[in-house]
């Protein structure tokens, strides 16, 4: 999701929205200030996100997205929609032609009985035979792996969005840490010269 601030001429008192084409405006009271939400293809609208991956984009940069499906037990399903899951330590892998999500926290059921599912088992991902082709040309290649970024709900189903990730240095994770501290300080000046 990108969020894009503009800058323009100050509104009425009533807070409005409006949705026009795939972009959703969101005008406060008060302020200059209008917050664009760019709703395109790769936007998580519509989908119910379970857990994200924040490790992933600072440890990796991610080069190519794709959505797999999830082969789930029922109970796994419910624990889902309890929103209790954890991507922090997980991985994919490609063994024999199939894709593995590896260490996907899912925990059991509150209302489960005996049989209740192992938390971290191993879960096969649904991709295409052309895609799983692709990523193990690419995972083949020195430096490549497949991160798990985010663990949502499409349609009622359970995808998860896979990157194509090559490892970042050290050097690279402190130019990107820099990089957010002086956005937040631009954006701090930017409230403190709207406030007064």
């Amino acid at each position: 999701m990108e969020l894009t601030c503009l800058f323009c001429f100050r509104m009425n008192e009533n807070r409005r929205k409006y949705v026009k084409r795939n972009i959703f405006f969101l005008q406060e009271w008060r302020y200059d200030i209008i917050f664009v939400l760019n709703v395109g293809v790769n936007s998580m609208s519509g989908k119910k996100i379970i857990c994200m991956n924040k490790k992933a984009s600072h440890s990796y940069f991610i080069e190519e997205k794709y959505e797999a499906g999830l082969v789930l037990h029922g109970t796994e399903v419910k624990s889902l929609r309890e929103g209790r899951a954890n991507l922090k330590e997980s991985y994919a892998k490609i063994k024999d032609g199939e894709v593995f999500l590896y260490n996907c926290h899912i925990s059991p059921y509150s209302h489960g009985n005996r049989q209740n599912h192992d938390p971290t088992r191993p879960r096969k991902l649904l991709l295409h035979k052309r895609e799983i082709k692709k990523l193990f040309g690419k995972v083949s290649e020195r430096g490549y792996t497949l991160v798990p970024v985010v663990l949502y709900f499409s349609q009622g189903k359970a995808k998860l969005e896979i990157g194509l990730g090559k490892g970042k240095k050290l050097y690279d994770k402190r130019h990107s840490m820099k990089e957010r501290d002086a956005k937040r300080e631009i954006e701090r000046a930017f409230k403190r010269s709207e406030l007064t």
